[in-house]
């Protein structure tokens, strides 16, 4: 599918992303989630139950299976 963003040539691609959130006052970081990337401007389009999908997983409030350090920039 064509890039949505106007004057983008670019091509959507099936890919796996590393989706980041802001979710109770806490950043959520989400690996391999199923994403179509354009090829040239890197817009990203998460599918319906994608989202659905991660809405539960925010709701569950289940244990990270990793924690990974942040960092402010000041």
């Amino acid at each position: 599918m064509k890039c949505s963003i106007e004057g983008c040539p670019g091509e959507y691609e099936n890919r796996k992303i590393t989706h980041t959130v802001r979710h109770k006052g806490k950043v959520v970081v989400i690996d391999h989630v199923p994403a179509e990337v354009c090829s040239v401007c890197g817009d990203v389009l998460l599918k319906p139950e994608t989202v659905r999908r991660i809405e539960a997983l925010l709701r569950t409030e289940a244990c990270p299976t990793s924690t990974v350090p942040l960092y402010e920039y000041v």
